[in-house]
C-alpha cells in the first residue's frame, strides 16, 4: 500500500462513534442553512425492505432530530408495492421516467442516481440501497457526519462487514462475516489496486451507501449501470483529490445476495468502466455471453454491457434553470 494511502486511512477513516448526534446537529446549526441533506433511494422491486429502511430514516433523523431535510425514493420501474409501501412510509416517490423527460431513460441504478439531482435539493446528497435488512439510521447519520464537521471533505463512503450464508435471511450467525462483496473482490479490488491505488484503501469501493456534497456530484459523469460507484469513486479521485474522501465504519450490512449470473453482468458493467477511464475508448464488443443449463444441454444468454453514461449534471440545461431560480 502506498504511503500517502496509510496517511489517509489515519486521517480519513472513521467510526459512526466518532460523531456523536449532538455533534452534527451543532456543526449543521452552523452552517445557517447551508448544510442541508438529501437522502435518496434508488428503488427497483424493493417492497419488502423500503417500507423499514423509509420509516427508520424518518422517525430517527427526521422526526426526533432534523438532520435530513428530504427523503426520496426514485422508483425505476417496480412491478411491485415498492412505490405504495414508500409512500404510506413517509417518503416522496418520483418515477424516474417523470424526471428529465425530454431524455429517454435507460434501466439502471447510474440513470436512477443521476436523474435524482433534478427532484432533490439538499447540499448533501446520501444515496442508501433499497434492499438493506436490519437498517440502522446510522447509515445516514455516519457517513453525513464528516461532510457537516470537516470542510475539506467531499464524498463519504460507507464501510462495513457483508455477511454471506445460504440463508440471508438468517441469523448472522448462519453466515460468514466478511464474505459478502464477491464483485469488490475478485474485480473492483484488483482494478482499483492495479490502475488507482490511491483508492485501495477504500474497505468497500462498490457499496451502495455514500454521502457527496452536490457542487462535487454535478460535475461528475454518471455510468447509467451498475459501474455508477467505481466510476463515481475514481472520477471523485481525479477531480478533488484523495484527501477530499473518506469513508465511516458502520457495523454490518445485510441485503439480498445476487446469483452468480446476476454477478457476472455487473463484473462486467464494473470492468467496461474502469477499462473507459483508463483508455477513454469503446470496448470492441461490448456484449457478455453467460451459460444457463436447458433440457438439451447448455444454452447461451448473451446481455448488453451497459455502454452509456450520463454528462455531469452540470451540462444539463433543465439542472441548470432549476439551480438558479
Amino acid at each position: 500500500m502506498l504511503e500517502e494511502v496509510e496517511c489517509w486511512l489515519a486521517r480519513r477513516s472513521w467510526s459512526v462513534a466518532d460523531r456523536p448526534m449532538d455533534r452534527l446537529l451543532a456543526a449543521r446549526a452552523a452552517e445557517a442553512g447551508r448544510g442541508s441533506v438529501s437522502v435518496v433511494l434508488p428503488a427497483l422491486n424493493e417492497e419488502a425492505t423500503v417500507g423499514e429502511i423509509v420509516a427508520t430514516i424518518r422517525r430517527e433523523l427526521m422526526e426526533k432530530v432534523r438532520l435530513v431535510d428530504e427523503l426520496v425514493v426514485i422508483d425505476s420501474g417496480s412491478t411491485d408495492a415498492t412505490a405504495e409501501v414508500a409512500r404510506e412510509a413517509g417518503a416522496r416517490v418520483v418515477h424516474r421516467d417523470a424526471i428529465l423527460p425530454r431524455i429517454p431513460a435507460v434501466p439502471g441504478k447510474g440513470e436512477v442516481l443521476w436523474r435524482s439531482l433534478l427532484v432533490t435539493g439538499g447540499d448533501i446528497v446520501c444515496f442508501i440501497d433499497a434492499d438493506l435488512k436490519d437498517f440502522s439510521a446510522d447509515f445516514v447519520s455516519g457517513i453525513v457526519g464528516p461532510l457537516l464537521t470537516e470542510p475539506d471533505v467531499q464524498f463519504v463512503k460507507a464501510m462495513y462487514d457483508r455477511p454471506f450464508g445460504i440463508d440471508p435471511d438468517g441469523p448472522a450467525s448462519g453466515r460468514t462475516a466478511g464474505q459478502g462483496g464477491r464483485v469488490t473482490e475478485l474485480v473492483a479490488r484488483p482494478l482499483l489496486n492495479l490502475h488507482w491505488p490511491q483508492l485501495a484503501g477504500f474497505v468497500q469501493p462498490l457499496g451502495g451507501e455514500y454521502a457527496v456534497r452536490r457542487s462535487l456530484l454535478e460535475r461528475l459523469p454518471f455510468p447509467v449501470g451498475y459501474g455508477v460507484e467505481l466510476g463515481l469513486l475514481v472520477d471523485a479521485l481525479h477531480t478533488v483529490g484523495l484527501d477530499a474522501l473518506a469513508q465511516v465504519d458502520v457495523g454490518v450490512r445485510r441485503h439480498r445476495h445476487q446469483d452468480g449470473q446476476a454477478l457476472g453482468r455487473m463484473a462486467a458493467a464494473i470492468y467496461r468502466t474502469a477499462q473507459l477511464r483508463l483508455s477513454r475508448g469503446h470496448l470492441i464488443r461490448p456484449v457478455l455471453t453467460q451459460f444457463e443449463r436447458g433440457e438439451n444441454g447448455f444454452v447461451p444468454r448473451t446481455h448488453a454491457v451497459d455502454t452509456e453514461e450520463r454528462p455531469p449534471m452540470c451540462e444539463i440545461e433543465e439542472y441548470v434553470s432549476r439551480r438558479a431560480a
